[in-house]
């Protein structure tokens, strides 16, 4: 573990020098339309969520309005983002739930988040380090799952046990941005079809490279 630790600092040294602006890449406003926002991004790329929630936060302005909805109005809108039934559904029911729970105001709080429908840690983690800057968790996507696969930095494929991982290894003042390093290392440098080893800053700390790329290529 030692060897991870050591490795995973020096990873977020050079990817902070990389990417020093880290943040998320969906666009909002309030606690609420990063919610909404994230719901939405799953199997859809951010690009096309921040396409379809500027008309969609103009219909709906408030969460009252997001909980009072037409699911056949809402689906139409969202179709793009692909599976918009069942976002339309977790969508309407966690605006219901924080209007009827919270008052209205989205939950702070990792355990009351994961009440909502819709809403797992992933969620959860997103929320609270875009819109509230706490660290409670690490954000696993489809990137960071990825990444920390090919990394060495866990052999799990389970999103709860690879944030479980990452989190006995990666300091504690790191979780606000980890996420958000390797969402845009995974993007630019290391793809899932073809990654860019010899083009990657931190290849000679990646085991993979050797796979992808031998190393008298690299």
């Amino acid at each position: 573990m030692e060897d991870s630790k050591n490795r995973v600092v020096e990873i977020i040294r050079i990817l902070r020098k990389e990417f020093p602006e880290s943040k998320t890449a969906l666009r909002f406003r309030t606690p609420f339309e990063i919610l909404v926002a994230t719901i939405l991004s799953a199997q859809c790329t951010d690009v096309k969520v921040n396409e379809i929630t500027p008309g969609l936060f103009r219909n709906y302005p408030s969460v009252e309005d997001f909980a009072r909805a037409d699911r056949q109005e809402m689906e139409e809108q969202i179709r793009p983002t692909g599976f918009f039934r069942n976002k339309t559904k977790n969508i309407i029911g966690a605006s219901k739930a924080i209007v009827e729970r919270y008052g209205g105001v989205v939950p702070d709080r990792m355990e009351d988040l994961l009440t909502l429908p819709g809403v797992a840690r992933k969620t959860a983690n997103i929320v609270l380090s875009s819109a509230f800057g706490k660290a409670v968790g690490i954000a696993v996507d489809t990137h960071v799952k990825r990444l920390a696969g090919r990394m060495g930095l866990t052999r799990e494929t389970n999103p709860d046990k690879i944030e479980r991982d990452l989190m006995r290894i990666v300091p504690r003042k790191e979780w606000l941005h980890f996420n958000y390093m390797l969402v845009n290392h995974g993007r630019k440098t290391c793809q899932a079809k073809k990654p860019n080893c010899p083009e990657c800053a931190i290849r000679h700390l990646c085991p993979s490279a050797r796979i992808f790329f031998p190393k008298s290529s690299i």
